[in-house]
């Protein structure tokens, strides 16, 4: 059998990570992914070496001798546990949904990339000011914890995870002469705060709408439940396409995604979702769930995630799952526009993007 052959994730095309993840066919057919200022994903300057990071997501993660759930193993990662990530390559076994593994510490082992959220640590400026009507932010550091106190770190309310995004309220500083945000919970309406350094403060461009050129009747997505991708439509014009997770059957209940046609006719940049809202299974309380677009008035929304890296299979509760990155592309890109300072904007039933799940 041939050797796996590693990938350096600073030298990894676009196109070459769209086939590790099984949308090569698609990828000639779409426009550049879009850039996310300040980060530096899979590329580097030149001269730079720069290793990806790794948060493990389950409670026992394995790293193995070869990428195969047949290998042997070498030792066990837990969560929350941050591993560097140094190369991609496929899975042995050909048939499986998920082929991407990641390559650990130039060579160590192979660690399945559906149990690792990759992440960075990017520090940032803190704002000068934050309006009354708050302004949104988004963790860049692989997990950061969020206080019930500025001014002692004692009490913990929340560990807030990579890519989550929050609304802030003002900027407060500690007697240790640290600042932080005071983060509003949107669910429960309590307030928290973090290490304003750990939070990046959206811009009104990096949330400007995608293709506002483009009437919104020629717009729609379709969700393929047997390929598990969501792909977006200009016309007849596939323009962006991405796996994903969708809804699945669980000793709780049967939240499988029912196919039919509906529109994203309500969206949020940010939601805390937790157990007991309509559509969600017990056990979760996930602040930050961010870009979510919703589909139906019990909760089924596209939105971004971080508690897992698995996309290619059914198995959220009941909404479309996204990585998030794109998450953020399809939020930006179909109706309604919401503005940098908005919450949640609604529209009537019958106006939105239309979405088509299959």
């Amino acid at each position: 059998m041939n050797e796996p052959r590693a990938i350096d994730p600073r030298n990894i095309t676009r196109r070459e990570f769209l086939k590790l993840a099984g949308l090569s066919a698609l990828s000639l057919a779409l426009p550049p992914l879009p850039e996310v200022p300040g980060r530096a994903g899979f590329a580097a300057p030149e001269g730079e070496a720069i290793t990806t990071l790794g948060r493990v997501l389950n409670n026992r993660t394995t790293l193995r001798t070869r990428p195969s759930f047949d290998s042997e193993i070498i030792k066990h990662y837990y969560y929350d546990l941050i591993i560097p990530i140094t190369g991609v390559t496929l899975g042995l076994e050909p048939g499986d949904y998920n082929r991407v593994w990641y390559v650990v510490n130039d060579g160590e082992g192979y660690v399945y990339s559906g149990g690792v959220q990759p992440v960075e640590v990017v520090q940032n400026e803190i704002a000068s000011a934050v309006p009354k009507n708050g302004r949104l932010a988004e963790v860049t550091v692989p997990y950061t914890e969020a206080y019930w106190s500025y001014q002692s770190a004692a009490h913990v309310a929340y560990r807030l995870y990579y890519g989550t995004t929050h609304w802030i309220y003002s900027i407060e500083t500690s007697k240790d002469g640290r600042q932080w945000y005071r983060v509003r919970d949107d669910k429960k309406g309590y307030d928290y705060y973090v290490n304003a350094t750990h939070l990046h403060v959206f811009t009104a461009e990096e949330l400007a709408p995608l293709s506002p050129h483009v009437p919104a009747e020629n717009k729609r997505i379709e969700v393929n439940l047997t390929e598990q991708i969501v792909t977006a439509y200009e016309g007849d014009r596939a323009v962006f396409a991405s796996r994903t997770a969708t809804g699945a059957r669980f000793k709780d209940g049967d939240f499988r995604t029912k196919p039919g046609r509906y529109t994203t006719n309500r969206k949020r940049p940010s939601r805390h979702m937790a157990a007991g809202e309509p559509g969600i299974g017990s056990g979760f309380d996930l602040p930050g769930v961010p870009w979510v677009c919703y589909l139906t008035e019990s909760g089924v929304s596209l939105h971004g995630t971080y508690w897992h890296n698995d996309f290619g299979s059914p198995r959220s509760h009941g909404c479309i799952n996204l990585p998030t990155l794109a998450a953020r592309w399809f939020y930006r890109w179909c109706s309604p526009s919401v503005l940098p300072h908005e919450h949640i904007v609604e529209l009537p039933d019958d106006e939105g993007t239309q979405v088509i799940i299959i």
